[in-house]
């Protein structure tokens, strides 16, 4: 009797074996998804977790993992079905195997919305996966860790319930493990957290920045990557923690080595905390030069594709905001052609990043406004502003680079192509500069006539408004009168309009007799007859005088 009953059982559980099998084979397929969510697989699946036999339990987990991984919709499903709570009761009590398929239940279902990341909180698993941290199988270790970071990366409020969980220190005790993988994503979940807020990242920076400094060179790329990373969301939040940061890495060359990396997302991870710290301070700035970051940051962004060039091209000009001695460097690394090429050919995110980085190098003086009025950037810059197809906010920092950049410079053959600009706002700091320069400089004023600056300007002085009517008041009155009617487009209408005027009024009379003779005519005769026999009578009387002498 025995025999068949347990032949019984032994055929249920071949049976639920291999349906969960099958059910994880298919899963690893995305063809499969959609029939196997139609079909009803979650309800299925879920009372298999709590199976007696612990490879059935295992199977079902990572078949559950591998389905919630694919899409938001099965991941709300396995909410749904209550699953998350029994694995939360089921994680401190179950073997490493059964833990680590959790683990990646709670981290397949987490990484698609912040509502699910919550809902995984809310069951409590946030203090078994911090206890799954300190578990001898790297491999458990490693499932938590990314469980954890796919929570903490939503937002701020998550982030700090995995901190108040105490994750942080056992994550520095993994990113010391000799296992590579392990380290990279316990890298990984300490950049979530930090990027957030700076009490999210105060206690990784106290606690663990010697650690981390010391993986800048690490051998391994993926590690490499998320320690630039990290160390750019420890920086970004203030000047204290940048200045720690600059202090633990003791030779920002190190950093700076980065930037020849093999790998694009080593350089640009880089390039991101570079600009991190150097916006923070001019000391950090200027630390950061020294170690030879501008020539490199040149040499990467002339070789790098648009998208990922940014950060670098942002550090540039944060490196250049500070000093007009960090900016002098820039210039003499050749900055300025790149940052051309780039505004000229470029994504408009960069072009963007461009503006801002050109108008922090030429704010501080006239050469360095010169300089970069020479490299040619200025029309490009102003063609941004005046294109309707323009995004706002490339018109904007094309506007905002013109208006500081035209502000400082002294080069006044440069700008004369500027007059032609109908736009008040760029034509009032062009106007103001040719008001400052041209006033007592003979030099000036003879070219700026020559070229055609000052016809240019009389030719819109009547459109203009003020203040611009003023400027262009103030340049008139360094010239002679002459030299304005010759320079002034309309002194010729002037002219002939006066010249019909005279032609066009009436004669006056050159004297009283002409006015009588027109009066009375006949009088005028007799008048005239009688003035000839008195000029006859007068030649005779002047005869008669000269025989007597």
């Amino acid at each position: 009797m025995a025999t068949p009953v347990l032949h019984c059982f032994e055929e249920y559980q071949k049976a639920r074996i291999s349906f969960v099998q099958t059910i994880a084979e298919l899963s690893t397929h995305q063809q499969n998804v959609e029939a196997l969510y139609s079909a009803g697989v979650m309800s299925l699946l879920k009372p298999l977790l709590l199976d007696v036999v612990p490879s059935i339990q295992q199977s079902a987990a990572l078949a559950i993992g591998r389905l919630a991984n694919y899409s938001i919709d099965l991941s709300r499903s396995v909410a749904e079905n209550d699953i998350i709570p029994q694995l939360t009761y089921s994680l401190p009590r179950q073997n490493r195997f059964f833990k680590k398929a959790a683990c990646y239940i709670l981290k397949s279902v987490s990484q698609h919305s912040v509502e699910l990341a919550q809902m995984i909180v809310n069951a409590g698993a946030l203090e078994p996966l911090v206890l799954c941290l300190d578990e001898f199988d790297p491999s458990v270790k490693e499932a938590a860790a990314f469980a954890l970071g796919h929570i903490a990366k939503h937002n701020e409020s998550l982030a700090r319930q995995v901190v108040e969980a105490r994750a942080v220190d056992s994550l520095l005790l993994c990113l010391q493990e000799p296992e590579l993988v392990l380290k990279r994503v316990a890298s990984q979940t300490l950049a979530n957290i930090c990027k957030h807020t700076e009490q999210l990242a105060q206690p990784v920076a106290e606690n663990g920045l010697d650690v981390i400094c010391s993986y800048v060179n690490y051998t391994d790329t993926a590690i490499k990557r998320n320690v630039c990373n990290l160390l750019a969301n420890i920086c970004k939040h203030s000047n204290e923690l940048a200045t720690l940061v600059m202090s633990k890495l003791t030779n920002p060359q190190k950093l700076v080595n980065c930037l020849k990396d093999p790998d694009e997302i080593v350089k640009q991870n880089a390039a991101m905390c570079i600009g991190e710290i150097v916006n923070k301070s001019p000391e950090c700035a200027q630390e950061i030069c020294n170690a030879g970051a501008p020539l490199i940051l040149v040499n990467y962004i002339a070789n790098s594709k648009a998208s990922k060039k940014l950060y670098a091209i942002i550090s540039l000009g944060y490196m250049a905001g500070f000093s007009d001695r960090t900016a002098t460097m820039l210039i003499n690394a050749n900055a300025l052609e790149v940052l051309k090429n780039s505004l000229e050919n470029d994504i408009e995110q960069v072009k963007c990043a461009c503006c801002f980085a050109l108008n922090l190098i030429g704010r501080h003086s006239a050469q360095h406004a010169n300089e970069v009025v020479n490299s040619g950037v200025l029309e490009t810059m102003l063609f941004y502003f005046m294109d309707k197809k323009t995004g706002d906010d490339l018109k904007e920092k094309a506007k905002k680079a013109l208006i500081e950049i035209i502000k400082k410079c002294s080069n006044l053959n440069n700008l004369e192509p500027l007059l032609h600009v109908s736009n008040d706002d760029i034509l009032y700091p062009v106007l103001n500069q040719y008001a400052t320069y041209l006033k007592d400089n003979q030099t000036e004023l003879s070219n700026f006539a020559r070229n055609g600056g000052l016809n240019k300007v009389l030719s819109i002085k009547n459109t203009l408004k003020e203040p611009l009517l003023h400027l262009a008041n103030e340049i008139c009155s360094y010239y002679p009168t002459e030299i304005i009617n010759y320079y002034n487009p309309e002194y010729a209408k002037i002219l002939l309009d006066k010249i019909g005027v005279e032609d066009s009024a009436p004669k006056e009379p050159e004297n009283k007799e002409e006015e009588q003779e027109e009066a009375n005519p006949k009088d005028a005769k007799k008048d005239d007859k009688n003035k000839g026999v008195n000029k006859v009578d007068k030649k005779a009387a002047d005869t008669k005088g000269g025989k007597k002498k």
